[in-house]
């Protein structure tokens, strides 16, 4: 059984290890996954008391949606749902935003119908652009909250001034962000922010879309979305890869796998961080679970953040925008 945590200060109690829904369906040209694998995925994850569950309502056009909601029926209780709105996707490509409040009223209609509850517990934009101003955009869910359509305001991929501004205007209740060994970048200023504030941090990509998993080869196969990224081209995949070698080292003398370090070390930076962990297979759960049980020796976390400093991994991925 995973350890609850108050999701910011004033939050709600969920698991310590959040289970992200999002490649259960067709993403990144990916194909589809098992449907009856991904539903006994998600309810063995309830059962082992994982109960905080990620999605969005553009994943897969929907399918992502409609997947959590057959997986939950019957067992709303057990279930914390996480939504992200607001990303335009069309033939497998990411058009834009549309964050207007008209938009936002509409796009939560369709996500409770598919979900088929009344009540999403996390809403938040997955990304804000400037396009609509904040007040339209954080003011629209927080009158979804008013109404009973929603719990608690999220916000997504954005920066500490984005941040302090959006909690200006409504309690922020979390802050999902991508972080790891390899993405540290935003220990400088936007954790900082999100702590000071009393904002929980849920924290993806932990194994840095698969870089920290010691399982990845260079070069990659021709069709791998990573390559569209530069830290997955050429010598900075090349030198990136042995920067990894550290950390399956110390992986193989604990006696885990490096991604399992990789999650573990992020769910020991903070009480107020959750590892938000993708996946589709229910044999998948007892290590992302036991990883959460890892601990570090103050020299295996300095050997770490030496080796892993901010800026050492080459190359950018998406998550630097």
């Amino acid at each position: 059984m995973t350890t609850k945590i108050t999701l910011g200060k004033n939050g709600p109690l969920v698991s310590k290890l959040g289970l992200g829904c999002m490649r259960m369906s067709p993403v990144w040209g990916s194909g589809m996954n098992d449907e009856s694998e991904s539903i006994a995925t998600i309810q063995t994850a309830l059962d082992s008391g994982i109960n905080f569950l990620n999605t969005g309502d553009f994943y897969g056009s929907g399918h992502n949606e409609l997947l959590v909601g057959k997986a939950i029926k019957g067992r709303r209780d057990d279930a914390f749902i996480s939504v992200k709105f607001g990303g335009i996707v069309y033939g497998g490509q990411f058009l834009g935003l549309d964050l207007r409040p008209m938009a936002i009223k509409n796009f939560i209609e369709y996500s409770l119908v598919r979900l088929g509850i009344d009540t999403i517990d996390l809403y938040q934009p997955c990304r804000l652009d400037n396009s609509v101003p904040m007040e339209d955009v954080i003011g629209t869910v927080a009158d979804l909250i008013k109404e009973g359509k929603v719990r608690y305001l999220g916000v997504s991929e954005i920066t500490a001034a984005q941040l302090r501004k959006a909690n200006s205007i409504y309690p922020v209740t979390a802050l999902e962000i991508g972080y790891s060994l390899a993405d540290r970048q935003i220990e400088s200023d936007l954790l900082p922010t999100a702590k000071e504030l009393g904002i929980g941090v849920v924290a993806f990509a932990n194994t840095a879309e698969g870089l920290l998993t010691g399982e990845m080869k260079a070069p990659l196969p021709a069709n791998a979305y990573h390559r569209h990224f530069s830290r997955f081209q050429g010598q900075n995949l090349v030198k990136n890869l042995e920067k990894v070698e550290v950390l399956k080292q110390m992986a193989k003398e604990k006696g885990y796998t490096p991604a399992q370090l990789a999650i573990a070390w992020v769910n020991t930076q903070g009480d107020h961080i959750m590892p938000l962990v993708s996946m589709s297979r229910r044999s998948r759960l007892p290590e992302n679970l036991q990883a959460m049980e890892i601990t570090f020796s103050p020299d295996e976390l300095k050997t770490l953040h030496t080796h892993f400093s901010p800026g050492a991994i080459l190359g950018g991925t998406y998550l630097q925008r």
